[in-house]
């Protein structure tokens, strides 16, 4: 996130770190990165450093309570994976004094604490081939770790996100959009590839189908491994940003080890990722499908392209969010992948 929400003053940032964890900020530095969040680096009078994370519930107030519930569920979960399965490559949320993982900042805002680790993430894009080896006997871990959190973990339904509003956009393509400035770029974007997206959308419902059909026991998932939530540190890799966590088929995680990704993005292939999968196969003893395979990309487009089209529909300014979404809509849209 390259803008800070302008609804957000510090002080409130402030004053809930103080009730909730008991941090008093010496330093609060805005940290414009990652693309799930708002997060900042904070200093504590006591010495430790925090890295702080604040996540909109979105802009409808309708839907608030439910994202609020479900950013608490996927946290808890991480905690538990972290805390109870002994995986330590779950960079978790610190609790709370109440021991809850998330703590409502605003109407609009939750916000949660995470131990400044020291380390490197990557950039969002396709894996280096010597990483994607250490990442599979990761997230086999993972996987293997789901009767822990069985109970508590919530599970995917293969729904398309943003979908409805998608299909809304769709449906409004002859008139002008005046959402903000980069609205109507947006609208001629999405008129000059509607037929695509609809071919899409009836893709994806197919490739549902046969996941559904395929009967893979379903695991709990990161849902986003790619080199952007991978931090290297000195003691090893950790995986961050746990707020995407559902029980779904594994490919969910797998497809991002597989050269999936680089086409998807226009990078260099390399390799086919068949080795990789073996190894992932070759420590849990689960076979993985190409059904699931094919059906995660194309969420992964879909689910990019609603969420630009959405944003760009709405009131937007000129800042660096927006368009940030103009070009990456742009991608998907013209590139065709």
């Amino acid at each position: 996130m390259k803008d800070r929400p302008a609804d957000l003053a510090e002080a409130e940032l402030a004053l809930a770190l103080a009730e909730g964890w008991g941090i008093r900020p010496q330093s609060v530095e805005y940290l414009p990165v990652g693309a799930g969040g708002y997060h900042w680096s904070v200093v504590d009078r006591r010495g430790p450093a925090w890295f702080v994370t604040v996540n909109d519930l979105g802009a409808d107030d309708a839907g608030r309570e439910d994202a609020f519930d479900r950013l608490g569920q996927a946290f808890g979960v991480a905690l538990a994976l972290h805390r109870d399965a002994g995986l330590e490559f779950v960079l978790a949320p610190v609790p709370a004094g109440t021991g809850a993982a998330v703590r409502r900042l605003t109407s609009r805002y939750a916000l949660s604490v995470f131990p400044m680790t020291q380390g490197a993430a990557g950039h969002f894009g396709a894996h280096r081939p010597e990483d994607r080896a250490e990442l599979a006997v990761l997230l086999a871990a993972l996987h293997e770790a789901t009767p822990i959190v069985t109970d508590i973990a919530p599970r995917a339904d293969l729904a398309l996100p943003g979908r409805d509003g998608l299909e809304e956009a769709l449906r409004d393509l002859g008139r002008e959009w005046t959402g903000g400035p980069y609205a109507e770029q947006a609208r001629r974007l999405l008129a000059a590839h509607a037929g695509q997206v609809r071919r899409s959308l009836a893709e994806f419902d197919s490739r549902v189908e046969q996941v559904r059909e395929s009967g893979t026991a379903w695991v709990v998932t990161h849902g986003e491994p790619h080199p952007g939530n991978v931090l290297r540190t000195p003691a090893g890799l950790r995986i961050i940003d746990w707020d995407t966590v559902l029980v779904a088929p594994p490919e969910r995680d797998l497809w991002m080890l597989t050269p999936a990704l680089a086409r998807m993005l226009g990078e260099d292939e390399a390799g086919d990722g068949g080795d990789v999968l073996a190894r992932y196969t070759g420590f849990t003893g689960r076979a993985v499908t190409a059904a699931g395979l094919a059906l995660y990309p194309l969420w992964w487009r879909l689910a990019d392209i609603a969420a630009f089209a959405g944003d760009l529909r709405r009131p937007h300014g000129p800042g660096g969010d927006a368009t940030a979404a103009l070009t990456c809509l742009a991608g998907y849209l013209e590139s065709g992948r």
